[in-house]
């Protein structure tokens, strides 16, 4: 579970907490009516949050098409976010135009099998958080649907960067990087 995933879960049972609470103090010395009321309420919290979730989450997955065409829907976040299988372990990347390569966080190396005590920070980068140590590494394998490469050079990100970066010398190798709405598009 993400942490806004956390956040989302902490804010519906404080919610439900304070309208079960309301209900009860409203409705105290009426048993078996305000069991059945409690009920209806619950029932309709939790049909809320499903439509709240089904709604916030239709159509927000990247596609991947025929002819090496992927379609990526902008984000609640209003940033584009891609799914790849680095080295057959799925990492969600933010695509940042703004990031000169594949910047990794420390978590989703190691989660891909990259050995963080053998690193050599030798690299730095600016960040919006400011200089951060980078230590060179090669991917082996990273793929989105049927399009796959193989030795993708990348850098681990020495300081604490909540997930990775897809940036421009991954966006390079597709011929056609455009914006279609709210679409970002990659084309090979």
């Amino acid at each position: 579970m993400g942490t806004d995933d956390g956040m989302q879960l902490a804010y519906y049972i404080v919610l439900l907490v304070v309208i079960g609470g309301a209900m009860l103090f409203e409705l105290s010395g009426r048993g078996g009516q305000a069991i059945r009321q409690m009920m209806l309420w619950v029932v309709i919290f939790a049909g809320a949050t499903l439509a709240a979730t089904w709604w916030t989450d239709s159509g927000a997955r990247q596609q991947v098409l025929e002819g090496g065409r992927i379609e990526i829907p902008v984000g609640r976040d209003g940033h584009f976010h891609l799914e790849a299988e680095l080295n057959g372990v799925p990492i969600r990347f933010m695509v940042d135009t703004g990031a000169s390569s594949i910047a990794l966080g420390r978590d989703d190396a190691r989660a891909i099998g990259i050995d963080l005590a053998d690193l050599a920070y030798v690299g730095t980068a600016m960040t919006a958080n400011g200089e951060v140590k980078t230590a060179p590494v090669t991917i082996d394998e990273i793929a989105i649907g049927d399009i796959v490469d193989r030795n993708v050079r990348a850098w681990v990100i020495g300081g604490e960067m909540d997930g990775s970066l897809l940036g421009m010398s991954y966006l390079r190798t597709f011929a056609r990087v455009s914006f279609e709405g709210d679409l970002l598009v990659l084309e090979r």
